[in-house]
């Protein structure tokens, strides 16, 4: 079943196209990468979505509904989630505050605000920082954490920015195996994604590539890699040498 689709959607910022006429649809239970090289196009995508902007042309649906006009409030009040590639914690609070500040969209209980930002963190494997404030955290538990607040507003499809820029291989791979476990909690995912191309191909259910703002290759994560177009745009010529 489908839970959110573009169709035809453009944006335009002066002479640039960030986005050019692309269409795509997102199953519910589905975790889909939105690749491409920096300037393709993947963050003014997410903020179309989200409400930041809006589409020159084109229409935006999420479970049916045209969320083509809206605010982001009004998104997020909907069930889209959203991180940001350059994470901002409210460095000042703990933790735990951060993410029942998310919490609160749905709830004006803190007792219930707590309970839910708690199970988000055992489940982000943050337990031990509960009540650290979030300027002591390094960049890997800052993505988490951003992860974690984003989650607290109880999504149904959460958008993750370059949700792995930054870190290390290693902690890269640990996160997405977490990310990977988002459908079991009845959520899907859009990530937006330039390079660590292990990670989609581990946790990925289906690829975008977008180019220039155009909607160039879309599948299953091999057959994607495999197109010469997603190759010479994208990729390059090396990178079956990495192992993918």
């Amino acid at each position: 079943m489908v839970l959110l689709e573009a169709k035809h959607v453009s944006k335009r910022f002066g002479g640039l196209k960030a986005v050019n006429d692309v269409s795509f649809a997102v199953s519910r239970g589905e975790i889909t990468f939105i690749v491409g090289p920096n300037g393709a196009g993947k963050t003014t995508l997410f903020n179309l979505i989200t409400g930041v902007v809006h589409p020159d042309s084109g229409s935006i649906y999420f479970q049916d509904q045209d969320i083509t006009k809206l605010a982001p409030d009004q998104a997020a009040k909907l069930g889209i989630g959203r991180t940001f590639q350059i994470v901002k914690p409210l460095r000042n609070l703990t933790v735990l505050e951060n993410v029942m500040l998310g919490a609160f969209l749905r709830t004006s209980k803190p007792a219930q605000a707590e309970e839910e930002a708690r199970g988000i963190l055992t489940f982000l494997q943050m337990e031990k920082f509960l009540h650290l404030p979030a300027r002591g955290m390094g960049l890997p538990m800052l993505k988490r954490l951003e992860i974690a607040r984003a989650l607290a507003t109880q999504p149904k499809l959460i958008l993750l920015d370059e949700v792995v820029a930054g870190l290390p291989t290693v902690e890269a791979i640990k996160l997405a195996m977490l990310l990977k476990r988002l459908p079991e909690w009845g959520i899907s995912a859009i990530g937006g994604i330039e390079h660590v191309m292990q990670v989609v191909m581990k946790i990925a259910d289906r690829v975008i590539v977008i180019d220039r703002g155009v909607l160039i290759a879309e599948g299953k994560p091999q057959e994607v890699v495999d197109r010469p177009e997603v190759i010479e745009a994208y990729l390059g010529p090396k990178y079956k040498e990495i192992g993918l």
